[in-house]
This record gives structure tokens, C-alpha cells and sequence, in this order.
């Protein structure tokens, strides 16, 4: 059955407490919207229409690139005013028609087309359902045994209707004629909105039956209005993600205490420990270790490469057998080659340590080519940044940087070339060579008596 999805997001999210329109929000890395979109999506509509109003060209700027049409909505007058927004796209189209909220990210597309079900057997409208506990917040539900009558917003509800825990899930499925009867929608309630759930009186009136699909979890259902509850999904989606990756073959260690995101891509045999944050395009082979608290940023680690605790990559490639940390910095551009070693406190930019490189500890490494086998000291800086533009710094196989050193660039290492500790190299030290550029040291006996003004 063919058929268009309505995704009413133009809400101002007041309670948000924030200038960020609601709907873009970020769960794991992502704007809220754009889960509800992709659900939308996945039931592979004819159409797909946003209702958009607050923010709309920062709301616009995060669809482009999905095979979305944009409503506005000017006055925000209520959700049935919504769906009215969006009939002027949608004229002529024979229908059914989803409508889902652009604030309720955990719904799947199995249940959107769930939705659909009555609607092939006949029925006008259809609703989705679920029973809560604490039905506080939500619309309630009247039904007269399998015939929903109305739901009721709970400011208009009275207290006994108000102890009622099936709730109104806001996401419902219309035939062609909704927009012929939201016109008759009026909005004589306490709001002074016009409802979607208003309709289901008025289906009934023309004889047509009104369907609910109960939600067996009704956590899938769950809104954001608040910080709160915008956590309280995350917190869901989160908790999806990591089973899916568990089943697959990861390996997490207080799994609770782990953070990642959808775009992330992990291999079997994968261990993260606890404080793990992988976002972004990172990539992790099968076999990797990432240690505690690191934090990976759109990086690759190639199967048997390791991460230890506390280091940060961003943009970082990580080959087979090459490890970093602890403690370290990996910043966009740094490729660390098989077998390679970062240590504690070394920072990489845009730089490629070949095969066996050792960095151990207390280094900067940034545009620098490091040859194969080559030892980088403690201390080691090349200084790449004269002040307006940026240098490289060539380091050939085997060669050996003593700690302490400062390389000048752009310059040249050569291969098994050694430099001394505590030199600073402004020009080139030949293949073999050993270049030293410090001032020879000079001992003088009994300084320190003299300047104290002290004999013996």
C-alpha cells in the first residue's frame, strides 16, 4: 500500500531551556529529527513531509541531503493545525498518510507500518497506544471494548479519566479523507489548539472505525521535552547500540559505561574498556583494544592495533601491531604504520611514523615524516610553524633523536642519522651523520662561593 509520512517538528521546545530548536538536540552525535526521518524513510514512503516552524532554516539545513518536502507552520496552533500545514503538498495524494512526531526518535519502522494494518482492512483512522504507570503528560485513552471513542488531553481530563494508563503514543495513520475532515476540527479546550486526536470523534460520526495498535514497549514511544528525558532516550538508543554490538562479537567491560555512536564500526573480538567514547566515522578492526576513558574521533584502527587509557585520536589511522598511549594525542592527519609506538604524553599532527617508529614519551611530532625503525627521544619537538605558514620535517630510516632536541623546519634527518640531545637542527644532518648544535660546556670552579662572596 502506498503511502506518505507527516513529521510534525515544529514545536518550540520551551522547557528545552534552550535557543537550539527541539528537534535538533543531539542523541549520540546526531539531531533528534533525523532518527525520526530515517524511520520514516525505512517504510519507504511515496512522500515525506516535514512540518517545520521553529528554527526552520537551522531545522532545513540538517535535512538537506534527505529526499524530505518542508511545511511551515507560522502559528504553532496545535498539532491538528500541523497536519492542515502540509495538505497543500500532499493534495491529490489517495493516501494512507503516517503522521509521527519529529520529538519521538525511538520509534521503528516496523511499528509506523503496524499502523497501516487497519487501515488496509477498512479502517479511517488508526492510533498508536500504550499503557504507562504513571500515565502523567500524556492524552487518555476511552474505548468502549475493542472501539477506541476518544482521547482525552490530560488538562482536559477529568479525575477519573485521568486514572485511565492507556495513553495516546502521538503517532497515527489517516485515509484520504483527513484533510477533508480536519477542517472541522475545532479547538474549544483550555489550549485553544486544534488536536489530531479531535479526528477520531469526527471518523466515528461518518461511521468509520477508529483503530488502536497497542505498544508492547512503550518505551519506544517516549517523547523529549525536557533535558531529562532527552538523557532518558539517549540512554535507550545508547543501550540498543551496544547490544547490537555485543551480539556481534564486542567485548565491553561495564558496557553501561561505554558511549558510541551509530556512524561507529566495530569488528569481532573487540575489547572496550570502561570510559570508552568512540564517535564519529571510527572504524576498529577485529582484534583491537581501546583502553579506558580514550576517546576516538573519526579514527581507524586496523585489526591488532591497541589504544591505552586516556588517549585522545581524532582523524587518526592506527595500522596493524601499532599502539598509543597512555596518555597520548593522535590529531588529524597522524598515521601511525604497522608496529609503530606512541608513548605517554606525545602528541602527532599530520604526521607518518613508519614501521617500528618509537616515540616513547614527551614528544611533538607535527607535518613530519618519520622513517622506519627511527627513535624519537624524550622531549623531542619539531617546530613546524614559523608564524604564518606551516614546515615539514623529514626523518629518515634508523635515525636516532636524542632528547631534548629541536627540529627546525623545514628540515632533514637523514637516514641512520643521529642527533644529539638537547641540539637544535636548522639545517640538514647528512645519511649517517651526527649532528650536534649546542654550545660546548664549560665548568668553572668555585662559582658559587664567588657569587656568594664566600672563601674557603
Amino acid at each position: 500500500m502506498a503511502h506518505a509520512v507527516v513529521i510534525l517538528a515544529a514545536g518550540l521546545g520551551t522547557r528545552m531551556k534552550s535557543r537550539l530548536p527541539k528537534v535538533l538536540h543531539p542523541l549520540l552525535g546526531r539531531p533528534m529529527l533525523l532518527y525520526g526521518v530515517e524511520a520514516a524513510l525505512a517504510t519507504r514512503p511515496e512522500r515525506v513531509v516535514v512540518v517545520l516552524g521553529h528554527g526552520r532554516e537551522e531545522v532545513e539545513r540538517a535535512l538537506s541531503g534527505y529526499p524530505v518536502e518542508v511545511a511551515h507552520q507560522e502559528a504553532q496552533l496545535g498539532t491538528a493545525h500541523a497536519l492542515s500545514v502540509a495538505g497543500p503538498l500532499l493534495e491529490g495524494f489517495p493516501g494512507p498518510i503516517l503522521v509521527t512526531q519529529g520529538d519521538t526518535p525511538l520509534l521503528r519502522p516496523e511499528t509506523l507500518l503496524r499502523l497501516l494494518e487497519p487501515l488496509k482492512a477498512g479502517a479511517g483512522m488508526a492510533l498508536l497506544t500504550m499503557e504507562l504507570p504513571d500515565p502523567t503528560g500524556y492524552g487518555r485513552i476511552l474505548r468502549q471494548g475493542e472501539e477506541v471513542l476518544m482521547s482525552v488531553e490530560e488538562k482536559d481530563a477529568s479525575e477519573e479519566v485521568r486514572r485511565i494508563r492507556e495513553v495516546n503514543a502521538g503517532a497515527y495513520a489517516f485515509d484520504r479523507e483527513v484533510f477533508r475532515l480536519l477542517k472541522e476540527v475545532r479547538n474549544e479546550n483550555r489550549s485553544g489548539e486544534y488536536y489530531l486526536p479531535d479526528l477520531i470523534a469526527l471518523y466515528r460520526k461518518e461511521g468509520r472505525k477508529v483503530a488502536a495498535i497497542r505498544l508492547e514497549d512503550p518505551q519506544e514511544a517516549l517523547g523529549v521535552n525536557t533535558r531529562a528525558q532527552l538523557a532518558e532516550v539517549e540512554a535507550v538508543l545508547l543501550g540498543r547500540l551496544r547490544r547490537r554490538w555485543m551480539e556481534e562479537g564486542v567485548r565491553m567491560i561495564l558496557p553501561e559505561t561505554v558511549y558510541l555512536e551509530p556512524t561507529v564500526e566495530l569488528a569481532p573480538d573487540v575489547t572496550l574498556w570502561p570510559g570508552v567514547v568512540l564517535k564519529g566515522k571510527t572504524r576498529v578492526g577485529e582484534g583491537c583494544e581501546v583502553g579506558a576513558y580514550a576517546v576516538l574521533e573519526d579514527t581507524v584502527l586496523e585489526p591488532g592495533a591497541r589504544v591505552l587509557p586516556h588517549t585522545v585520536a581524532q582523524g587518526a589511522r592506527l595500522e596493524a601491531g601499532a599502539d598509543a598511549g597512555p596518555f597520548a594525542r593522535l590529531r588529524p592527519g597522524a598515521v601511525l604504520k604497522e608496529g609503530a609506538h606512541v608513548g605517554n604524553f606525545v602528541e602527532v599532527k599530520n604526521s607518518v611514523l613508519h614501521p617500528g617508529v618509537k616515540a616513547g614519551h614527551l614528544a611533538y611530532l607535527g607535518d613530519a615524516e618519520v622513517g622506519a625503525g627511527a627513535n624519537i627521544g624524550a622531549g623531542v619537538i619539531t617546530a613546524n610553524y614559523d608564524g604564518k605558514r606551516k614546515h615539514r620535517t623529514e626523518i629518515g630510516e634508523e635515525a636516532f633523536v636524542g632528547s631534548n632536541a629541536v627540529l627546525v623546519a623545514p628540515v632533514r634527518v637523514g637516514r641512520r642519522a643521529l642527533v644529539g640531545a638537547g641540539s637544535v637542527i636548522t639545517h640538514e644532518v647528512p645519511d649517517e651523520a651526527l649532528g650536534i648544535a649546542r654550545a660546548r660546556q664549560r665548568n668553572i670552579e668555585g662559582y658559587r662561593r664567588r657569587q656568594e662572596g664566600r672563601e674557603d
